[in-house]
Parts: structure tokens; sequence; C-alpha cells
């Protein structure tokens, strides 16, 4: 049996010794090396979409690969892809890194420098392994096998763009077509979706910040049903208490969360930290809300050229919605795009707060009426993003499917609201 073997090497030296070994193994098919730990998890979940059968059978990750720490990264690969093994390289054989690296889901080490006896026998035990495991899985239908759902981050180019009232709307929407939904609140210090929602609560995230495993009883115990049907995992309600969220507990979080909904959708805020910088890395789209103001597009671009310095994401990964949007405002959509390197989303959210008001004020944001044009954008937003099922998409031809494709000619502004007569005041009002 052929095995196929992905290696996630940062280094080139230590990525050409490893591939060299590689080669000279039996019935060994490498692949070429991965660099960073991005490119690691957009493979694997790449080669998921296509088949189970796509996925190598063996990983090697290096201690030193990057931005994420190897253990985190392995974790994050076994509970994503649980039919790959992986098998750790390092120069540290101790007891303490051999029981970490079993207890994130390893199912071996070698040691620095490769030896080719040692790396054969931990390869062919993973192999064995992941052979094992795939005829269990390939039994049983009702184990889930693919890549993990979606995940979609939500953050503001600053403070009171629409964030949370964007994100609210998508996993509305995603959980009216039939998915199942989790809505985090990750602005961990002036998080409002309980707000919005009106709901009372006890635990937040803070409750599984410091739990090594997340099993899916202490998630369950966790989160709050809505009676919409979403399951809500909130913000703490003492805003200090947000610094006990690390990155890596964020990412232990997601995880979970990820292997247990087919979509996630987190609030992020407008104020960046350890733990939504990680959710925002793992995230499958990464949605950055703005409003057509100079202030707003400056904050926009600094966030930006920060997920760039910090290798969080690249802006052509980011999507950018344009909240509060209007036909008379001098910054358009494509400036936008411009000035941030962003994809700007087809829907726009139009200026019209007043639809909104009442829902946001009794916190009954879950009851906003169907005929508002806002949730309208916004739903068709989610269908943008793929995380809706096909049957709660608009029809083609019908006015909602035209708004959102921008068809109305010559009509900017006529996206997602009604068109008023020309002459006629404009609403210098949005979303929150």
């Amino acid at each position: 049996m052929t095995t196929r073997i992905l290696p996630a090497v940062g280094d080139p030296d230590a990525a050409r010794s490893l591939t060299t070994l590689l080669s000279q193994l039996p019935d060994a098919e490498p692949a070429g090396p991965v660099t960073d730990s991005t490119q690691l998890i957009d493979t694997l979940a790449r080669l998921a979409g296509e088949a189970l059968d796509e996925l190598p059978e063996v990983v090697l990750v290096h201690e030193r690969i990057g931005p994420v720490p190897a253990l985190e990264l392995i974790r994050e690969v076994s509970l994503r892809f649980p039919s790959v093994g992986v098998v750790m390289i390092t120069t540290d054989a101790s007891p303490h890194l051999f029981a970490d690296a079993m207890d994130s889901g390893a199912r071996g080490l070698v040691t620095l420098p490769v030896g080719y006896e040692e790396l054969a026998n931990r390869v062919q035990a993973a192999a064995q392994w992941s052979t094992g495991v795939r005829r269990h899985l390939s039994s049983a239908n009702d184990v889930f096998t693919g890549p993990g759902g979606t995940v979609v981050t939500v953050t503001g180019a600053k403070g009171g763009v629409g964030a949370t009232v964007t994100a609210i709307q998508l996993a509305l929407a995603a959980q009216a077509s039939g998915h199942t939904v989790a809505l985090v609140d990750m602005d961990l210090q002036t998080g409002d979706i309980a707000s919005f929602l009106d709901v009372q609560f006890r635990r937040s995230l803070v409750d599984l910040a410091l739990i090594t495993d997340i099993s899916p009883r202490v998630l369950a115990d966790a989160v709050f049903s809505h009676s919409t049907g979403l399951a809500l995992l909130l913000a703490p309600g003492e805003g200090e208490r947000g610094e006990e969220v690390s990155d890596r507990s964020a990412r232990q979080i997601v995880s979970a969360l990820r292997s247990r909904y087919e979509i996630v959708v987190i609030d992020c805020g407008g104020q960046m930290n350890g733990a939504n910088a990680a959710a925002i890395e793992m995230a499958d789209t990464a949605l950055l809300v703005t409003t057509p103001d100079v202030v707003a597009v400056r904050g926009a671009k600094r966030i930006v050229r920060m997920w760039e310095r910090l290798q969080i994401r690249k802006a052509e990964e980011t999507v950018t919605l344009v909240n509060r949007f209007t036909r008379n405002t001098e910054i358009q959509p494509p400036l936008i795009q411009k000035i941030t390197g962003t994809r700007v989303a087809a829907a726009a959210v139009p200026a019209n707060f007043k639809e909104l008001q009442a829902a946001v004020d009794s916190g009954r944001l879950h009851e906003l009426d169907a005929k508002s044009t806002v949730k309208q954008a916004l739903w068709g937003l989610a269908g943008e993003l793929g995380i809706v099922k096909p049957s709660a998409t608009p029809k083609k031809g019908s006015a909602l499917a035209k708004r959102n494709s921008g068809t109305f000619k010559n009509d900017r502004g006529s996206i997602g609201r009604p068109r008023r007569r020309r002459g006629g005041p404009a609403d210098a009002e949005g979303t929150r």
C-alpha cells in the first residue's frame, strides 16, 4: 500500500534533508513540503473537500513550524482531520514533550537529526493507524469525516460600524436555512450579543479558557441555547475577565465549535487581541465591516495592514462589507476596495437605522421584520458568503436578488433598499 506523506517544515535545510529521507522509504509518496501552519491547514481542507481518500495518511510537523506553535497545530489537525496520522519532529525527546504531543493528538515523535530507521518506523505506524481509522469511518455513515464546519469572523473597522448586527443576522440566516449554527461573542471586553438577543446567562467563553480538552459535554454546558435555535457562546459579563481567554484557548474553543456545528459565526468587535486574532487566522472567511467615511475606511486599512504584518490574514483573503451605504456618499465601494486591497462584498447594507431601532432597543434583533431592507441585505450577504443552503437564497429574478446583484441600472444606492424619489432627503443613519 502506498503511504502519502505531507511534511510541514518551515526551515529550508531541514525540509531538504527530510525530503531526501522520505524519498527513500519503501511505498512512500511524499508531497512537497508546506512551509507554515496556514498552508498546511488550507491544503488539508482542500483535499478533504474533494474526498476523504484524498487526504495523506501521514503529516509530519516540524517543531519550528509557524506561526501557530507545533503542539497547537497538531491539536487542530487532529480535531479537524481525525483520519490523518500526525508525527512530530523535534530535538527534544523528553517524557514531558512526549506526553504533551500525545495529548495534542500526535501518533509519535521523531528526534532530530532524523534517522532512516526511526522515521520509517514512525511513518509506518502512523499510516497503519490512519488506514484503520478510515476503514472504520467508511463503515459508519453517521460519523462526520469532512474538514469541519465553516468559520466566519466579523470584525469592525472601528467601534459602532455594525459588526455585531452583521454577525447576528448572518448567524440567523444560516440557521434559518437548516444549518446548525454557533454564534460566538469574542468582543471580550464590550461584547453585546447578549443585549441584542435579550439573553440572561451564567456561563461564557471564560469558562472554557482553562480547559485543556474541551469535550462535547463541556462545550454543551458552556453554550446558551437561544429560542431561535442558535447556540450562543458569549463574552464575559465582567470585561476585565476577557484577559483570561488566551490565543491558545481561543484556538481550542474554535476547533471544538467547528467540530460540532456546521456554521460558526464569531463577532470579533473592533479591538484586536490574541484571542480574536487567533480566530481570524483560523477562519474560512474573514469579514471586515466598515462605513463609507474617512475615519472608518482608514481604520479598515489599518486593520488589514496589521493582519498582514502579523501574518494573521492577507488582504486578498479578506472580504469587506460596506455598511450604511448611500449613493450620495463620496466614498464608494470601488474606492474602499482600492484603499484596503480587500475584496468588497457585492451586497451592501443600506443606511436605514430606523428599521432597526425598535428591535435593537427592545433587545429583540432576532425578530426584525422580514421586510427590512437592512435584514434583506445581510441575508443576501450570507448567501454570497456561502453559509446558507441554496433553498434559502433569493430566487433568480426576485426583487431581493436584483438588489443584491446591483441589477437596477444606474442606481447603486438601490442595493438592499427601496428606491427614493429624486431630491428626497438622504437617510444618514445606519446600523450600529
